[in-house]
């Protein structure tokens, strides 16, 4: 808004005092202060509001206007309701510095017009920034993205003063404007990402608000289709084409946060917030078109290897892949196999290996690595209810194996487990299994059936979000996932519930001791020493087990049972 339309709202109680020639400026925000330095809290355009309690003499008034032409401020006014009237040394240095100076009088609170600027300028930065929404609108749905969605936050911060943040559901940052403040650190995305899966599988309308470290954010879901608008009805919710099942997409869509409390915000705001996520959608719907090729090759290699075929031909459907996935390497790539799995409480209806494909794309990218672009080196396929993911690795040189390159299982989901796991809400699970390393043809089909035994060795294991590697497969891990529950459970019941039920009665820690025992390979003074127990206390209780579980612990068999039965419980 313009200086000069303050003077036209005679509710305001406004003079003008001076500046006559400079009504023209506009008015980007409104402050009340009384500090006799208010510049760090002054950004420029600001209509400043001030009861004059910073003048103690006539020289004050100098001061203080310098530093608010210095921070370009649009204008002050000053209340009458202290010292009667505005003092003329103020009028002075207004007119010195060329800036407007308006007097307000004392039956006028400044909440009057703190309110009516900001619903003026609020107004109209909504009706430009919808123009240009509509626009960009136009070009992205039209032709090529006009700079994606980094262009359209940008326009949410200059227009509306909205810092804003497209994540994954994992938390990773796709796009963010990072022109002002610090950027938003991977802990609070991870946070943001687990409160909206969160809630989104509760069925709480969005936009979904938290509050972390003391700053809220308010979160806007980036749907596929529609208009991203939650639907109020059953029949509204059908004709914006909504899935049948939040769990086909929760895991997959991306998600907008801003930097502000939306839970007051008025209808015509939120609507606009919910044209930008249409936006986004658009640029999100033609990254997931592109994907389509590098599907495509996973699914073709992945047919060649489960049907048998020739390494010569595998080997020539990768040379195909690899200028696609990694262009400009020269050498053939090494490739790893990962395999995903995500199974859902009562599933009828939903396609989980679809629902696999697309969240293996994601966390397969580093959470800590900004924009889109970099999952446009990952391959995924789906067979069934599962995703298979071919990653390509640079070769590496013949002073190395390979095996330490690439994916690793105990990190790859370490930064997502959080925001998954909320995703799931207690109905589901997803397990990931990694393959060494392979750099041929011939070991392709090894590679695949690897990942597949470290996703079933994960599938054993507790937990909501669980992955296992290729390093833990030449162990006796690879045999304990296959073991029927039923027979696993009588076991270690057999082994161990004398030794529990004994230290429940006595508390004489024999599972404890058992456990040091194994892990010290069964040497008396390690073990000893570990437990700060004397040798003769633990030949007592090693005694003590033997007779309680008929086994001897100076026999190999023996050591490996209860090795075992340690490891099942």
């Amino acid at each position: 808004m313009r200086l000069r339309a303050l003077l036209d709202t005679d509710a305001l109680g406004l003079k003008l005092l001076g500046g006559e020639h400079e009504l023209d400026r506009t008015v980007r925000g409104v402050m009340t202060t009384d500090l006799r330095d208010p510049s760090r809290y002054l950004s420029g355009g600001e209509l400043v509001l001030t009861g004059l309690a910073w003048r103690h003499e006539a020289a004050d008034s100098d001061n203080f206007v310098q530093i608010l032409v210095q921070a370009q401020v649009a204008a002050l006014a000053a209340g009458e309701a202290e010292l009667g009237s505005v003092p003329e040394d103020l009028v002075a240095a207004c007119a010195r510095h060329r800036l407007p100076l308006f007097a307000v009088h004392e039956s006028v609170a400044f909440a009057t017009i703190t309110e009516h600027v900001v619903r003026q300028v609020s107004g109209e930065r909504a009706g430009d920034l919808a123009a240009v929404v509509d626009r960009h609108r136009r070009m992205m749905t039209s032709g090529p993205a006009g700079g994606g969605p980094d262009v359209v936050l940008e326009l949410l911060g200059s227009d509306l003063d909205l810092r804003a943040w497209v994540l994954s559901p994992t938390g990773r940052q796709v796009a963010g404007s990072e022109t002002e403040g610090p950027a938003l650190p991977a802990d609070v995305r991870a946070r943001l990402a687990a409160e909206h899966l969160a809630a989104t599988r509760a069925g709480r309308r969005a936009p979904h608000r938290a509050t972390l470290d003391g700053t809220t954010y308010s979160v806007f879901p980036v749907r596929n289709g529609g208009n991203g608008r939650p639907a109020r009805t059953g029949a509204s919710r059908a004709a914006a084409g909504a899935p049948r099942d939040v769990r086909e997409t929760v895991l997959s869509d991306w998600l907008l946060a801003v930097e502000a409390d939306a839970g007051d915000w008025a209808e015509e705001r939120l609507d606009l917030l919910y044209g930008v996520t249409q936006l986004i959608a658009v640029e999100r719907d033609r990254r997931e078109a592109a994907r389509t090729v590098r599907r495509r090759l996973a699914q073709e290699v992945l047919e060649l290897v489960q049907s048998g075929a020739a390494p010569a031909e595998i080997a020539a459907r990768l040379r195909v892949a690899a200028p696609v996935l990694l262009p400009g390497l020269g050498a053939a790539p090494h490739w790893q196999v990962v395999v995903a799995r995500v199974e859902w409480a009562e599933a009828d209806g939903i396609e989980t290996g679809q629902v696999a494909q697309a969240l293996l794309e994601e966390i397969l990218v580093d959470p800590r690595t900004p924009g889109p672009e970099h999952s446009d080196r990952i391959a995924v396929a789906h067979v069934g209810d599962e995703a298979v993911a071919l990653v390509p690795l640079p070769a590496v040189s013949s002073e190395h194996d390979g095996s330490e390159a690439g994916v690793l299982a105990d990190a790859l989901l370490e930064a997502v487990r959080d925001p998954l796991t909320a995703g799931l809400d207690g109905d589901g699970r997803v397990t990931v299994g990694v393959s060494a390393a392979v750099h041929s043809a011939e070991g392709l089909r090894g590679a695949l059936e690897e990942a597949r035994h470290a996703r079933r060795v994960a599938a054993a294991r507790p937990g909501r979000v669980c992955a296992a590697g290729h390093q833990e497969l030449a162990s006796h891990v690879l045999l304990l996932p296959f073991v029927p529950d039923d027979v696993r459970r009588a076991f270690t019941a057999r082994l161990l519930d004398p030794l529990r039920d004994y230290d429940r009665r006595h508390r004489a820690e024999l599972i404890p001791t058992l456990e040091a025992f194994l892990d010290s390979d069964g040497s008396w003074t390690r073990c000893a020493a570990r437990l700060h127990l004397h040798v003769n206390t633990l030949r007592y209780r090693v005694g003590r087990i033997e007779q309680l579980t008929g086994r001897d612990l100076s026999r190999l068999e023996d050591k490996l049972d209860f090795f075992l039965a340690l490891r099942m419980s």
